[in-house]
């Protein structure tokens, strides 16, 4: 049954890049002042272990945006583009009669070099593209608004700076708060009608440069450490130990062994002040619903497309790693009226869950080639919110060509497998005994039959999230 237009929620999606699950106020972090995604929680449903599907940027938001696997979508890597039969959640909606709009990065096709992103049929007819702040392109978006004001980039960034922290754009022209007015411009826009609006930013993805006055709410020695154990690495993945030296190993991107504990603690305070701007700009979209009196017909989606290893296991930024603090990401929904409030819903989910999700919600039928489960019957009430999935899975393929990784992980409520295929290594946790990943027991012998039983497992997902998928096959 298709449900009549006039009846159909508005989507506000909002997508940070590179947001580690740990970094809302509400969820326990003391630290970070995140009051505006604070009372979206408290007016909606917070996923507490949600999972995205590879732990870098355009195989999870290929897979999120269509409900497929990144084996799938064949949309594996950065730089790789999506393909053109794929139809993504912005395809479908259009279809069914929503304007779709975007502010912001998409990164379902390379823009190396500066290229831009080259798109396919993805049904978005507002399309502010800014992949990142830089000029690299004259059809930045973000730059064309800078040179409307009579600045730019170049003029804006800079300041007081480490090695590994500068002071960015002032807050008034920062890409974040672009991204939020080009937002606020089409909720005021388009009231009336359904629509989708992707609002993706660039931030908290590194550098780490936020604006200076967001920088100074923050102390360095109020932040915590990253959590090492001292000879960790020693029996971790040969890809954990280059980065461990470098962060990619990559121009622009820093020598992370000569780290002190204050350098830490400052990207740190840089990383949170970033997420304070976001959330501000978090604040001004709701008002804007608000305003226009579609608060309350309307979803609004927070997420991050995967997460930042910051200095956890000696590793900054992203690659193979599968590490809960590069997969495991934050994810809330609020919907007044339509969706329970002020619940913490437990159970595993994954990212590739979000479009079945609202096009159920949107009383939108669910092709088939989509291989998420729905969350609607937990938002709703009429499931158990702590039993989702009996599995997470994640993927990674050669995004960094100088690695030439393949990765696949299997979590588990109690453990967790990551299988590095061509190579003989890997990564094998017990969750209850070790829940901050430090013991690798891969090569320990009495968890053989451990390791056999979720190296069975991993590879039965992968078989089974191939396409075409001729049976919704339940949970992995």
């Amino acid at each position: 049954m298709t449900t009549a237009t006039s009846d159909r929620p508005n989507i506000l999606w909002i997508c940070t890049d590179q947001q580690r699950f740990d970094t809302i106020g509400a969820l326990g972090n003391e630290r970070i002042n995140t009051p505006h995604v604070d009372r979206l929680m408290a007016g909606g449903v917070a996923f507490t272990r949600a999972f995205a599907q590879s732990p870098v940027c355009t195989p999870s938001r290929a897979s999120f945006l269509t409900g497929r696997y990144p084996r799938t979508t064949r949309c594996r890597q950065n730089g790789q583009m999506i393909p053109a039969d794929e139809r993504l959640i912005s395809r479908i909606l259009a279809d069914e009669g929503y304007t779709c709009g975007l502010g912001g990065k998409l990164h379902l096709a390379s823009c190396a070099g500066g290229r831009v992103e080259q798109r396919i049929d993805d049904g978005y007819t507002t399309f502010h593209w800014s992949h990142h702040p830089q000029p690299d392109w004259p059809d930045n978006a973000y730059t064309q608004w800078l040179t409307a004001r009579g600045t730019s980039w170049d003029e804006l960034y800079g300041g007081p700076s480490t090695p590994y922290v500068k002071h960015g754009i002032p807050a008034e022209f920062h890409q974040t708060t672009w991204c939020a007015e080009t937002a606020v411009d089409f909720i005021r826009a388009n009231r009336g009608r359904p629509w989708l609006f992707s609002f993706n930013c660039f931030d908290p993805h590194h550098p780490f440069d936020p604006p200076g006055e967001y920088l100074s709410r923050y102390s360095p020695a109020d932040m915590q450490l990253p959590k090492v154990r001292p000879g960790e690495l020693e029996n971790k993945p040969s890809y954990q130990q280059l980065d461990h030296q470098w962060a990619h190993n990559e121009p622009g991107y820093f020598h992370t062994a000569g780290m002190t504990d204050d350098d830490r603690r400052q990207v740190a305070a840089a990383y949170y002040a970033m997420i304070e701007l976001i959330d501000d700009g978090v604040g001004r979209m709701l008002a804007a619903l608000e305003e226009t009196g579609q608060a309350d017909n309307t979803i609004v989606l927070f997420m991050s497309d995967h997460g930042e290893m910051l200095g956890d296991h000696g590793i900054y930024l992203k690659g193979p790693h599968f590490y809960d603090e590069a997969v495991h990401v934050p994810l809330i929904l609020s919907a007044p009226g339509r969706f329970s409030s002020g619940l913490q819903a437990d159970g595993l989910v994954e990212l590739v869950d979000l479009a079945p999700t609202l096009l159920e919600a949107a009383g939108i039928e669910v092709p088939e080639s989509v291989q998420g489960r729905s969350l609607l019957p937990i938002l709703t009430g009429g499931a158990d919110p702590a039993c989702h999935r009996e599995a997470v899975y994640s993927e990674y393929y050669n995004a960094w060509t100088h690695k030439r990784s393949y990765g696949t992980m299997v979590r588990t409520e109690r453990e967790k497998i990551v299988v590095y295929h061509g190579i003989d290594e890997g990564e094998l946790y017990d969750l209850e005994e070790d829940p901050d990943e430090f013991h690798n027991l891969w090569d320990d012998p009495s968890r053989w039959s451990m390791k056999m039983r979720l190296m069975k497992r991993a590879f039965d997902t992968s078989v089974l999230t191939m396409d075409p998928m001729p049976l919704r096959l339940g949970a992995f």
